[in-house]
């Protein structure tokens, strides 16, 4: 199933340390409502099973993305709303715009949570917010952001304590994030596949990793085309039949590495999206891969 994450607005009413925004000035960018909705409708017919709205703050817009997630429900489309819980102040609140969402057809929320975002937002808006979700009956999971330190302790314990349901994210050292010192990760070898979600921005440019977007610099690697060139469907056959990303997301980032010579004791020290990075945003290590991607390939056990 093609699924997308659809960057409607870049607009954020707070600024975590850790965020992936490729600047430190706020980029505002929007994209223009009606053609949001005539995008869903050609995403439709290209395939597309699922959307997660994502980039800024999704409900500072809450009609509009509650108009749009209709559409996509009437559509056949899974829909997500990635969001850090300002609005989930209080119960009733909380409970009003989750009814809201859930009545439009919205499938799932993803609550963003860490203790850079809770300098911001209070982690009982998180509470709020996933008990609402809860007692509804809509599908949710908190996102908790970590660099898996003892500071994250206490963050992880609260939601222990409330039996919610949460996934532990690895911070991806790009954007705002690029400042930090990276953790030495010491892990086991492990092929660190990866799915490789599309992104479409507010611009309508298309990325061919939602993680990645448009950190690589150096190599604009993952920049699939803009949809004001190409259609929807000319773009996800790019990214279904391009090589190299078709080998990131079976033989995994790991075992690319290895092929480039990198040793393995170096490349245990990376995260996955950390050497994705150093593999793909260098034009010289990218050339390589790209000159013999036929031998990598064929590179297996």
């Amino acid at each position: 199933m093609r699924k997308l994450a659809f960057g409607y607005s870049t607009r954020c009413n707070i600024r975590c340390e850790h965020c992936v925004a490729a600047e430190d000035i706020p980029d505002n960018k929007k994209m223009d409502h009606t053609r949001a909705e005539k995008i869903i409708v050609e995403m439709a017919r290209a395939g597309v099973g699922g959307i997660s709205f994502s980039a800024g703050e999704p409900f500072l817009y809450l009609n509009e993305i509650a108009g749009l997630v209709k559409l996509c429900s009437q559509m056949g489309i899974y829909t997500r709303i990635v969001t850090n819980s300002f609005w989930a102040k209080t119960a009733e609140a909380s409970h009003g715009l989750v009814s809201k969402l859930k009545e439009n057809g919205l499938c799932q929320l993803r609550l963003s949570y860490s203790r850079w975002h809770q300098k911001h937002v209070n982690q009982e808006n998180v509470l709020n917010a996933a008990v609402s979700c809860q007692k509804i009956g809509l599908d949710y999971f908190v996102s908790f952001v970590t660099d898996f330190s003892l500071e994250d302790d206490p963050y992880e314990q609260f939601l222990r304590d409330h039996g919610l349901l949460f996934f532990p994210e690895p911070v991806i050292y790009a954007g705002r994030a690029a400042s930090f010192k990276p953790r030495r990760i010491l892990t086991d070898y492990q092929a660190n596949c990866c799915d490789m979600n599309p992104y479409l921005t507010p611009d309508l440019d298309m990325y061919a990793c939602c993680d990645a977007g448009n950190h690589f610099p150096e190599t604009d690697f993952f920049f699939l085309g803009n949809l004001n060139d190409r259609t929807m469907e000319q773009l996800f056959i790019i990214t279904e039949t391009h090589q190299l990303y078709s080998l990131i997301r079976t033989m995994g980032i790991t075992n690319i590495a290895s092929f480039t010579g990198m040793k393995s004791r170096e490349i245990i020290t990376y995260g996955k999206c950390q050497l994705c990075r150093k593999l793909f945003n260098s034009p010289e290590s990218l050339a390589k891969l790209r000159n013999e991607v036929s031998r990598l390939a064929a590179w297996s056990r």
